[in-house]
């Protein structure tokens, strides 16, 4: 992989519903960086015929699939938000197709981008980057936030959320938190003011 010096690679994380793509957003349209989503090299992964969704056939069964073969994610949702161990098995199939895509890019791309991961630390991907922005909000506001987007029960929320890393945690291994419980000047307040103040110094 290129060398990151004189490199901003940001990465932005955060929990389910705090606001990542918001200001993902904002990046891009207001300071023209590239942004690479993690999301979109992972329905890369399991499109139709791929090794992963093979796999993912195989292990689950053939009405894990739709007709016209590709992968019924509400059904492998209702799988993976409750059983830990399925959720590690299928990003073993999934990360390294991603990471493999991030450093493709990150070879080709401009100087600085933003890698949007929302497992940046359970995948083991923190190496890419020079430097990591939590997205936070308080976990009342993410709660009624996944519930609206996805019309949610509170306890099918609540779920999606308990099945990733505690937020906290996130937020103690940022370089970077962006407080995402008021307004959107706020949040990207802090954007434009974390965009001036690159960090000293790459992550090692």
């Amino acid at each position: 992989m290129n060398s990151k010096n004189n490199r901003r690679l940001i990465g932005l994380t955060g929990g389910i519903s705090t606001g990542k793509s918001t200001v993902s957003k904002y990046l891009e349209t207001k300071y023209k960086l590239q942004i690479l989503d993690a999301d979109i090299y992972a329905r890369d992964a399991v499109k139709i015929g791929s090794p992963a969704i093979k796999a993912i056939a195989s292990r689950y069964g053939e009405s894990i699939l739709l007709a016209d073969g590709s992968l019924n994610r509400q059904q492998l949702g209702s799988i993976l938000f409750k059983d830990a161990s399925e959720r590690q098995w299928l990003e073993k199939q999934i990360h390294p197709y991603v990471r493999n895509a991030f450093e493709k890019e990150i070879d080709n791309s401009n100087p600085d981008i933003v890698i949007v991961v929302p497992l940046l630390f359970e995948a083991g991907m923190t190496d890419l980057v020079t430097e990591i922005w939590v997205v936070y909000c308080n976990p009342h506001q993410q709660l009624a936030r996944l519930m609206e987007r996805e019309s949610l029960t509170p306890e099918a929320a609540q779920s999606r959320i308990n099945s990733q890393m505690p937020l906290k945690e996130k937020c103690d291994r940022a370089d970077l938190i962006l407080d995402n419980s008021s307004s959107l000047e706020s949040l990207f307040k802090q954007v434009d003011i974390a965009m001036l103040n690159p960090p000293p110094l790459p992550r090692q």
